[in-house]
């Protein structure tokens, strides 16, 4: 029963149209927590002049030509290449013949035939250790978990299995592992996922050695970090945000291209604050950035991970050391997540230079609702806050 107080603080539409969905969204005269602006945001590469000045493509690459794409799109398109290339390449997973949940598999069956992409029975366990055998018989697997909320049961095959293997293989381990192996998997919320389809699991992964955890942030990170990963000599978990997959739209290399694994980038320079993250809250900190830098007149640098294990400890510590401020920004839940990892290591290695103490802004220890999802997560404020809080320690 609704107590009478609260009932004049619920929206009239709620009461009386039951078929609008309460769903999160930006109130009405916002000016922190406004819609990423996708067509707008320096985060992507909004010109073809843009997209090939990446120094870090291949030259064959930074001399051809750019199109635009989606993320999805760009992730078929390495696929597309990876399965051209290299016949030991298998793609499989739930739906995957058909194109996929995401349609990131479309019209891969067609081109390569189902002895190469196809469909498998719903069991995760048994997606992954097929993969796990495949790789050690010298094949490239990549295989497809449809969510990454339903990874967990194929859990001991990328722990006990396919982590462990080259090291277990001792003098043979040149000859006998998992490189070549990929689980891809879609993560992360999109406002209405609920409990099963809004998980961010990425740190359960950053515990195991022996196994690389990837988490690209637009359509050209997304293309050069996957193939990169089916070219690495180590199985990887590579988490795709699914909220990008359609909403993120840049200038993307036609030609192929491997961006290095465990390598974070610096998005944009600053002198006063280090602000790490990846992935999908990489947009809210750029339009947190934005504000505080225009109201507080500072300068803020902004790092993307990219891998979150094993991560780049160099390019963080480095940003650190010259700020003496640290923020660690990521959708995942706060507690032991990869932002307590990086805080720990900044702590130990940048101590005497620190200003502020380290900062971790995260998703919530809750279970996501299927209302009022976007609570849970880190937003513009929230980002936003921690810089003036940083600011004025």
């Amino acid at each position: 029963m609704i107590r009478p107080r609260l009932l004049s603080r619920i929206p009239s539409t709620s009461l009386t149209k039951p078929g609008i969905r309460t769903y999160a969204s930006h109130p009405p005269g916002a000016r922190l927590n406004l819609p990423t602006d996708f067509s707008t945001t320096p985060i992507l590469a909004h010109t073809s002049k843009d997209a090939l000045s990446n120094l870090e493509l291949s030259p064959e690459a930074r001399n051809g030509t750019a199109s635009r794409q989606n993320l999805f799109q760009s992730i078929n398109s390495a696929l597309g290449h990876a399965l051209r290339t290299d016949q030991r390449t298998l793609l499989f997973g739930e739906d995957v013949a058909f194109g996929g949940v995401f349609r990131c598999s479309m019209k891969l069956a067609e081109e390569f035939g189902d002895a190469r992409v196809f469909n498998t029975p719903l069991t995760e366990q048994g997606i992954v250790g097929f993969a796990v055998g495949a790789a050690m018989e010298g094949m490239k697997p990549i295989a497809e978990v449809q969510f990454a909320d339903y990874v967990y049961p194929a859990f001991d095959q990328i722990v006990n299995e396919a982590a462990k293997l080259r090291y277990r293989a001792g003098t043979n381990a040149e000859t006998m592992g998992c490189g070549g192996l990929v689980v891809r998997m879609p993560s992360g919320g999109v406002g209405h996922g609920a409990l099963y389809h809004s998980q961010s699991p990425e740190s359960l992964f950053t515990h195991i050695p022996g196994v690389r955890v990837v988490i690209p942030r637009s359509p050209t990170q997304a293309k050069g970090l996957l193939l990169g990963a089916i070219a690495c000599n180590d199985p990887v978990v590579f988490l795709e945000p699914k909220i990008l997959y359609r909403a993120a739209v840049e200038y993307v290399p036609q030609e192929a291209y491997v961006l290095p694994l465990s390598k974070a980038e610096i998005l944009r320079e600053g002198k006063d604050v280090t602000i790490v993250s990846y992935g999908t809250p990489l947009y809210t900190c750029s339009s947190a950035i934005a504000a505080a830098e225009r109201d507080f007149g500072c300068s803020v640098e902004l790092i993307d991970l990219r891998t979150v294990y094993p991560w780049d400890r160099q390019t963080i510590m480095g940003s650190v050391n010259k700020t003496g401020k640290c923020i660690v920004v990521h959708e995942s839940m706060v507690n032991a997540g990869v932002g307590a990892e990086v805080a720990a290591t900044v702590q130990e290695g940048c101590f005497l230079r620190l200003e502020a103490p380290v900062q971790r802004v995260a998703g919530w220890s809750t279970h996501a609702g299927l209302a009022y999802e976007k609570f849970n997560i880190p937003d513009v404020v929230r980002v936003y806050d921690a810089i003036k809080t940083a600011l004025s320690y």
